[in-house]
């Protein structure tokens, strides 16, 4: 489901790979956080790439292991899950390359929003389906890829927006075509991979001690909300209409 290697040059790859559409259970969350939090602390590791195989990069959690569970576990873990993910991708200590294709939904945003660069493929799109599954969360990540309006206007309506889109805006540093996808996030992971990795690791903190957003506590607010709409019941009748 995660995998990682890391080449000579201290480049580490680490890859989604679940089946049919990369949703990812409450373990998958915690294996991607942990993932990254082994491979930051290696000190053979300059940069990550973060991708994923499959149609898609991610669609977010496993709605279907949620439905199952007979109390709210799930859900608490899932959350706690993706909170300590989202939070690997920024905490890592060299910067994280995303490289995505296909539909980036939900959780997948909440991943790319945190990553420190952005390569996309011409396929790629980005949304948060959350009202459509009386949830909430990851606005704080989408925040960081669009403007506020657009990001307000993407939430109520659950729209998405295109990689050439998010290009314009510069939070995505390249578009390519699918098949140079790896290729391209490869290319930009060699560039800093060749700077020494004392300043690139400086380079990283110093960003994330100046950044205007406490990505955790903004995440953790909006995950307040996605516990009130399953407690009152809200969430369960949203997602049966909307699954009719």
């Amino acid at each position: 489901m995660i995998t990682s290697t890391v080449d000579e040059l201290g480049v580490a790859e680490v890859v989604m790979d679940n089946p049919p559409v990369n949703a990812l259970p409450v373990a998958g969350w915690f294996r991607l956080a942990s993932a990254l939090g082994e491979l930051g602390a290696d000190p053979a590791v300059r940069v990550v790439v973060l991708r994923a195989e499959g149609r898609g990069f991610n669609a977010g959690v496993d709605i279907k292991e949620l439905q199952a569970a007979t109390d709210f576990s799930a859900l608490i873990g899932v959350n706690r899950g993706c909170a300590a993910a989202f939070a690997a991708v920024y905490e890592c200590p060299v910067p994280v390359i995303a490289a995505v294709q296909g539909f980036c939904l939900g959780g997948g945003i909440g991943l790319v929003g945190n990553a420190d660069i952005i390569v996309a493929s011409d396929d790629a799109t980005f949304g948060l389906p959350e009202v459509d599954r009386g949830a909430l969360g990851a606005a704080t990540h989408l925040s960081r890829l669009v403007p506020q309006h657009r990001m307000r206007a993407m939430m109520y309506t659950s729209a998405t927006a295109t990689a050439a889109e998010l290009h314009a805006y510069g939070s995505v540093l390249r578009v390519v075509p699918r098949a140079e996808l790896r290729d391209a996030a490869f290319a930009v992971a060699g560039e800093i991979a060749a700077k020494d990795p004392t300043v690139i690791r400086a380079a990283k903190e110093s960003l994330n001690g100046i950044d205007p957003w406490d990505v955790r506590r903004s995440y953790r607010f909006e995950q307040g909300f996605t516990f009130e709409l399953n407690l009152s019941g809200v969430a369960d009748k949203v997602r049966e209409e909307f699954g009719k």
